[in-house]
């Protein structure tokens, strides 16, 4: 069996990854190799691989001695296999991707910031930032606090989140584009200076927890509709057919709900005119909660899982078990289930099983974004 072959088998394959045999280090390396490379694309064409947004809060000089690292770490791992013989082919790639990445200037390539604004991108740079972290993070996570312990990095279905994982990071510019101009077109009459003046004029814990508040009884209520209504149904299927939670899972999401969703919960931010270091703060916890949520986590949080959503509460909302269909909504506050009265009550502390009742959605990427709109299924 081919290099080709053999590398086309492993990415689609899932289990348990043999450890000993230098398959799980070899990953690792491979892993690095292939964002080094990407790095290096993104410091030569920054204009059309990389997010205004974040070139505004990053630092270059630590991304370059992140990209050192990540080289030094995938090289020598590489190279060690290599010579003792373990899995010299996913090595080989590995190596051969990082020596590419040296060629074309490594961490030292000149990053040249006088480029024309408003220059179409797609978000490389949001991608390999967000991947690294996210499996440095969660995946140290959920193998310290692991739910079921038993369920492997590479579940089944893996491939088709991580497939959601990219597109939906690489077309961060269309959606932010998309919602930015729904938002100002749709309630840009709402806007009042008066209004606005006086969020902004909030101490910085009061304007986050209204910020917090706001945005979730939009969700609640936007996300209860796709449970409600058939039509949105559709669209939020695809996200409730992940079988497997984990940090992957939430990933899982059709674009057109994805922009949906967003608008509505960016509407009333954009009319209260929150601060920019309020809304920066709270798309931090946005983000950290829609993969902690999802994560392969045991945690519970004691009491204040009747206030603060845990991975706990929306894995309940992902089950089929009869007592969690259409409950437990809310993305922040748990409360809000409680006051609504959609949280779930159960003598047990997990649920069984999770997935669609009777499985109707297809799995892949392409079938799921086309899933919404077949007749059948």
């Amino acid at each position: 069996m081919g290099m080709f072959d053999k590398l086309n088998r492993l990415s689609g394959s899932h289990g348990e990854l043999r450890s000993g045999k230098g398959l799980v280090s070899g990953v690792v390396s491979l892993l690095l190799a292939v964002l080094c490379f990407l790095g290096v694309l993104a410091f030569h064409f920054p204009e059309y691989l990389t997010t205004p947004q974040l070139r505004k809060s990053y630092d270059v000089e630590v991304l370059r001695l992140v990209m050192y690292w990540a080289m030094v770490v995938s090289g020598s791992i590489a190279l060690f296999n290599v010579v003792f013989g373990r899995v010299r082919w996913l090595s080989f790639w590995a190596f051969t991707l990082v020596a590419l990445t040296l060629v074309l200037g490594g961490h030292k390539v000149e990053v040249d910031p006088n480029f024309p604004d408003h220059t179409p991108y797609i978000g490389l740079d949001w991608f390999i930032l967000d991947l690294l972290g996210s499996t440095l993070i969660f995946v140290f996570i959920e193998k310290l606090f692991a739910l079921r312990r038993d369920q492997p990095v590479f579940r089944a279905e893996w491939q088709t989140d991580f497939h959601h994982f990219l597109v939906n990071h690489m077309v961060v510019g269309f959606v932010l584009l998309a919602t930015n101009l729904l938002v100002h077109k749709l309630f840009g009459w709402a806007a009042h200076d008066g209004v606005r003046g006086w969020v902004q004029g909030l101490p910085f814990p009061i304007a986050l927890f209204l910020i917090v508040l706001v945005a979730d009884l939009v969700q609640y209520w936007t996300h209860r509709a796709y449970h409600e209504v058939p039509v949105l149904w559709r669209l939020h299927a695809v996200h409730h057919s992940v079988k497997s939670m984990d940090w992957l899972a939430g990933s899982r999401q059709h674009i057109l709900e994805l922009i949906l969703t967003r608008t509505l919960v960016l509407a009333p931010i954009f009319v209260l005119g929150f601060s920019k270091e309020v809304i920066d703060t709270y798309i931090v916890i946005v983000g950290f909660q829609a993969v902690f949520n999802h994560a392969n986590v045991s945690v519970r949080l004691g009491p204040l899982r009747y206030i603060i959503v845990t991975p706990n509460f929306h894995h309940w909302h992902h089950s089929q078990d009869d007592e969690a269909i259409d409950k437990n909504y809310a993305a922040h506050f748990a409360f809000l289930d409680h006051l609504f009265g959609t949280a779930v009550q159960s003598d047990r502390e997990w649920p069984k099983q999770y997935g669609v009742v009777g499985d109707y959605v297809p799995n892949g990427f392409f079938r799921q974004l086309k899933f919404p709109f077949t007749w059948k299924g």
